[in-house]
């Protein structure tokens, strides 16, 4: 068993024999974007496992251990990771953690020490906790963010998000059922093969849109339904109650805008922050950097998604340009002006029906999303959006109840324009 060491504030580090001895969890959020990264760490010399698991217990461990009035993706995440710990499936003396870690002003920063709590509770304080950030916090020993294994993680993202776009706009449409979800394993095991080299993205990215392209697929017109919202609450799964299948199970296709956006926001604000209070000059120019990086790639996916029959994803300052008529660009609080942002896109591409998914107790979120309905309706009388809340206490049935009334007017609309 790896010996424990603790820094001078009493913190378990994650140390260098910890690294060849230890299995990492992480938690699931995005199935094609973690999967990835979840192959890259391990080619990079780490054990890393992607929890996957779902269903009330993990509600129910989250509720043990994190107060109800948090964050509920940190109860859920925390469930997920203190529920695998219980399960007897993993060694616990020989398992550690990883949480991002944003050291913004949202509750999310105070996540990593909820789940530290969390772990005393449980008697189990001798597991390590990794923290996942590029702000330099909590360094450990055993782990860290090197630019090539950063490079790698980014070009990632990018291809999880292309590979997302395509495998939306097709899989409503194809002819034989399991296409799509063959065809994303095929690439996420061919990208990981090759290490998700930034080299030859260009031609990659054409490559991944053409074989999407190629799956036979029926020509017909489907409701279109944008989700937006808090990032976990949208993307994960298990935090939406698999609202994506829930809505392809009703017929529509489903638009959800990718994850370059958020981490170009991320980015950006760092930027603005600079720019209109004078505070963090060294962190601003390391942001503007990634930023510039960021949206070469980006214009590298939309140029390759021009030439196909997908809808490309927006540019980012475009995206950015929209929201400012709703909302201060220095409103960065949980999602911030993005989350305005992405509604006001998918209004703009067509995309008029809405589900702003968001956690009960997401303050920030209840602004930019929930508050940002009725001037966005006032604007755009056509915006069909509808915002559903996610906590413990909720019932998937009253969930899916609000969004068959919101689905009910759609279909009521797209009739009376045939």
């Amino acid at each position: 068993m790896a010996q424990l060491i603790y820094d001078e504030s009493g913190r378990l580090l994650f140390t260098e024999e910890m690294r060849r001895e230890y299995t990492i969890l992480i938690p699931q959020m995005l199935p094609i974007h973690f999967t990835l990264l979840e192959r890259i760490l391990n080619n990079n010399g780490y054990k890393v496992e992607l929890l996957k698991t779902t269903g009330r217990p993990i509600v129910d461990e989250g509720l043990r251990d994190v107060h109800n009035d948090t964050c509920y993706p940190a109860l859920l995440v925390i469930g997920q990771m203190i529920n695998a710990l219980k399960s007897g499936k993993y060694d616990v003396h020989k398992t550690a953690l990883m949480i991002t870690q944003t050291g913004g002003g949202c509750r999310a920063s105070n996540y990593i020490n909820l789940l530290r709590k969390a772990l005393i509770k449980n008697g189990l304080e001798f597991v390590p906790v990794v923290s996942l950030n590029t702000s330099g916090m909590e360094k450990n020993p055993g782990f860290k963010l090197t630019l090539p294994l950063l490079l790698e993680m980014g070009t990632a993202i990018c291809y999880a998000d292309l590979i997302m776009l395509a495998a939306n706009q097709v899989r409503p449409y194809e002819v034989n059922k399991g296409d799509t979800d063959r065809l994303i394993g095929e690439w996420v095991e061919k990208l990981v093969s090759i290490n998700v080299p930034i080299s030859g993205f260009s031609k990659r990215s054409e490559e991944i849109l053409r074989s999407f392209e190629a799956i036979p697929y029926r020509n017909e017109e489907r409701i279109r339904v944008g989700i937006v919202g808090e990032i976990y609450i949208k993307y994960a799964p298990l935090g939406n109650n698999k609202l994506e299948e829930f809505l392809q199970d009703e017929g529509c296709e489903v638009v959800v805008p990718g994850l370059l956006d958020f981490i170009l926001f991320m980015c950006d604000h760092h930027m603005v922050d600079y720019r209109l209070y004078h505070v963090r000059h060294m962190k601003a120019v390391a942001s503007g950097a990634i930023k510039k990086f960021l949206i070469m790639m980006q214009n590298k996916m939309i140029k390759a998604a021009e030439q196909t029959r997908f809808r490309p994803p927006s540019h980012f300052e475009e995206t950015k340009k929209n929201a400012m008529p709703y909302v201060s660009e220095a409103n960065k609080m949980g999602e911030g002006w993005l989350l305005t942002a992405e509604m006001v896109e998918l209004l703009n591409s067509g995309t008029k029906n809405i589900v702003c998914a968001q956690p009960f107790g997401c303050l920030p979120n209840h602004i930019v999303g929930k508050g940002m309905i009725r001037k966005l309706r006032a604007v755009r009388p056509d915006a069909n959006i509808v915002a559903i809340d996610y906590d413990p206490g909720a019932t998937k049935v009253n969930q899916e109840n609000r969004i068959k009334l919101m689905l009910a007017t759609a279909k009521t609309e797209a009739a009376m324009k045939k």
